[in-house]
Order: structure tokens, then C-alpha cells, then sequence
């Protein structure tokens, strides 16, 4: 019979063991940070047998998303806000406003569309993500959002 330490060298059996006890529980991670964040028991999630998440919860004036497609290093942690939903007045103009803030003022985060609706985003694999990445992530769209989404109602808001 062969045991699981006859099948790897010292060196990686260390570094396997690392592995395991240093890799965050994302899940966890996420509900904290949420815990945090959210306002007036808002907190949802759903999750699929496949081992994806998806949370909702107020912040502000805005609902925000967190979507982990999974735990290994190739999926996906997103976060996204609607704060505007299009068409919207004079959307030229509001392109060229989203451009520059994407420029000037959204760090990990950017402004985009996504089904007819403008977000901020935010997304990136799991490889090497730090708990502390994940509460920047979701802090930063939250945050975006709500400063931004009432001025661009106001300003671009139904056409």
C-alpha cells in the first residue's frame, strides 16, 4: 500500500500543507466583509450544487453583487452595481463622463454596461487573492456605486 507521503518529496509535501492552511475560505471572507457593509438585514445568497455564490445586499442607494464562480484558482470573484439603467438622456455626454472617471477615480473597479444597465465592476481570478483584496474589491464598488448613482440619474436618467 502506498501512503500519500511516499508520493511526494519533502519539499512538496511542505509545500502542499502550506497550501491547504494558507489558502482563505473566500466564502467566509465574503460574508464578513458583507456583514460590514450591508444595511438593514439586506444580506442575501444563493449558491448552486456546483459550488458557485451569488450575494446581494444594500449599500446605500444601491444593491450590490457578489459572484464566486467557485474556490480554485482559475474562478472568479465579481462584484457589480447598477447605477444607472440605459437608454439614458443625452448618452453621448455620459459615455465620455463614464470614461473619465474610469480614468480618474475607480481603482480596481470600472464603469461599464451590461444588459442595458450601467455598472460598476470589478472582477479577477481567486489565484493569490488576499482576504484583504476581497474586502478592497467589494468596499470599492459599493462605495463607487453610491457616490455616483443618484448624480447620474439626475444628470442621465431616463431618455
Amino acid at each position: 500500500m502506498t501512503s500519500y507521503q511516499e508520493t511526494l518529496t519533502p519539499n512538496e509535501l511542505v509545500d502542499e500543507l502550506i497550501s491547504e492552511t494558507s489558502s482563505p475560505n473566500h466564502i467566509e471572507v465574503i460574508e464578513n466583509v458583507i456583514s460590514t457593509l450591508e444595511q438593514d438585514n439586506s444580506a442575501m445568497v444563493s449558491h448552486t450544487p456546483g459550488g458557485a455564490y451569488l450575494w446581494k445586499f444594500k449599500y446605500g442607494s444601491v444593491e450590490v453583487f457578489v459572484q464566486l464562480t467557485g474556490s480554485t484558482d482559475e474562478d472568479t470573484i465579481t462584484v457589480w452595481s447598477v447605477v444607472l439603467k440605459l437608454p439614458a438622456k443625452n448618452e453621448p455626454k455620459l459615455m465620455r463622463h463614464l470614461l473619465e472617471l474610469n480614468c480618474t477615480s475607480t481603482f480596481e473597479a470600472r464603469f461599464g454596461i451590461s444588459e442595458n444597465q450601467v455598472v460598476v465592476i470589478s472582477s479577477r481570478t481567486l489565484a493569490e487573492l488576499s482576504p484583504g483584496e476581497i474586502s478592497r474589491i467589494i468596499t470599492i464598488v459599493a462605495t463607487i456605486a453610491d457616490d455616483n448613482d443618484e448624480a447620474l440619474v439626475e444628470e442621465f436618467g431616463a431618455a
